[in-house]
C-alpha cells in the first residue's frame, strides 16, 4: 500500500509530512523517556530486517487478480512496543523509498501514516492490547493479531482514498475507489493477521516475555537471553529476503489494482518543481529500483535476492542505530 507521489497534491504530501514527522518525534521522546530497554535495540534492527524482507513478498488474493504484502506494524508493535515500533516501521519505508524506489518521498509522510500510526498507536493500542492484556494464549494472540491487523488495514486503505481525495486526484473518484480499496484490503489483513498470528506464537513458544512486556509496558527480565530469537529471525529474514522474495506474486497490490479498476491504469502523471525534486532525489539515491539491479530492466533472481539481503543489511544498522543513538543520548541527556 506504498502511494506514489502524484496521488498526493504538494500541500497534502507536506501536511502528511509534518504529521507524521511530529509522531516520530513524539515516539523518540517516549522511548527515551521510558530508557529504550537494551535488549530490543538489536530487536529493532532485526526485526524491521523481517518486515522490510516479509514487504517483498507479494502474496496472491484467489480470483481478484491482486496481490499484497505484510505492513508489519503489529507485529513490531507486539514485539517492541508501540513507540519503537513507529521508529522502526519508519526506518524500513524509508530505505525503501530512498534506495528500492518503493513509495514517493512527498507520499513518505502519507505512508508512514496509513501503514505505521494506524497500526501501532491505534489498531495495536485498542485492539491488540486490551484483548491480550487478558491473557496471553495462542487463541487470544490469533484473535488480536488478526482483528487489529484487518482494522488496522482498513483504517490504513481509507486514509489512502482520503489522501487522493483532498489531493484532487479527479482520476480516482472517493465512492468507486473506496469500494474497491475496502474489500482488497480486508483479504489482504486477514492474510496478514494469520501471518503476524503465527510468527507471534512463535515467539511466544520460546520467550513470551517479549509480548508480556509491551503489552504490560515493562522492561525485560534481567538477564533474559534472547539470542535464540535473535538467531532465528536473522535467518528467516534471509530465507525471506534472499530466497522466497523471488517468488512474489507478479499480480499489482491492493492499492494498485483498485487504482486500475477505477482509473484503467495504476500509473497517474503529475508535473510540477515539487514532484521533478522528489523524483530527482529518489532517482539519484536508489541504487537497486524496483528490488533490481538498476541496469537489468527486467529484473532477475539474482537481483532480487540481493535487493533482498542488502536492504535487510541497511534496516539492521538504520532501525538498530537509531535505537543505540537514541539509548546513548538518554544516558548522556537526562529526558
Amino acid at each position: 500500500m506504498h502511494m506514489s507521489d502524484p496521488l498526493l497534491s504538494p500541500a497534502v504530501g507536506g501536511l502528511m509530512i509534518a504529521v507524521s514527522f511530529t509522531a516520530i518525534g513524539y515516539a523518540v521522546k517516549k522511548v527515551s523517556g521510558d530508557r529504550l530497554d537494551e535488549k530490543k535495540i538489536p530487536m529493532m534492527g532485526v526485526m524491521g530486517a523481517f518486515v522490510f524482507a516479509g514487504q517483498m513478498i507479494n502474496f496472491t488474493i484467489p480470483g481478484t487478480g491482486s496481490s499484497g504484502h505484510i505492513g508489519g506494524g503489529i507485529l513490531l508493535a507486539a514485539l517492541l512496543g508501540p513507540f519503537p515500533a513507529l521508529l522502526t516501521l519508519a526506518s524500513v519505508l524509508l530505505i525503501q523509498c530512498l534506495f528500492f524506489a518503493d513509495g514517493g518521498l512527498l507520499a513518505y509522510g502519507c505512508n508512514v501514516f496509513n501503514m505505521g500510526l494506524t497500526a501501532c498507536f491505534g489498531a495495536y493500542h485498542f485492539i491488540f492490547k486490551p484483548i491480550t492484556a487478558r491473557g496471553i494464549s495462542k487463541k487470544r494472540i490469533l484473535a488480536a493479531s488478526v482483528a487489529s491487523v484487518v482494522i488496522g488495514l482498513q483504517a490504513g486503505a481509507f486514509c489512502v482514498v482520503l489522501e487522493t481525495l483532498l489531493s484532487g486526484v479527479t482520476e480516482l473518484p472517493f465512492g468507486p475507489f473506496l469500494l474497491l480499496m475496502q474489500p482488497i484490503h480486508l483479504a489482504i489483513g486477514f492474510v496478514e493477521g494469520i501471518v503476524t498470528a503465527g510468527v507471534l506464537c512463535y515467539v511466544q513458544s520460546i520467550r513470551p516475555e517479549l509480548l508480556e512486556s509491551s503489552v504490560e509496558n515493562t522492561k525485560l527480565p534481567a538477564g533474559l537471553p534472547i539470542r535464540k530469537i535473535l538467531v532465528s529471525f536473522i535467518v528467516l529474514t534471509v530465507l525471506t529476503g534472499g530466497l522466497l522474495s523471488i517468488f512474489a506474486s507478479a499480480y499489482p497490490d491492493g492499492l494498485e489494482w483498485s487504482m486500475k479498476g477505477v482509473a484503467g491504469t495504476t500509473e497517474i502523471d503529475r508535473e510540477g518543481p515539487v514532484y521533478d525534486t522528489a523524483r530527482n532525489v529518489v532517482e539519484a539515491a536508489a541504487f537497486m529500483p524496483d528490488y533490481g539491479f538498476a541496469a537489468d530492466e527486467e529484473g532477475s533472481i539474482l537481483g532480487t535476492t540481493a535487493a533482498g539481503i542488502i536492504g535487510s543489511v541497511i534496516t539492521v544498522l538504520l532501525a538498530g542505530g537509531i535505537g543505540l543513538l537514541i539509548h546513548g543520548l538518554r544516558k548522556k541527556i537526562p529526558v
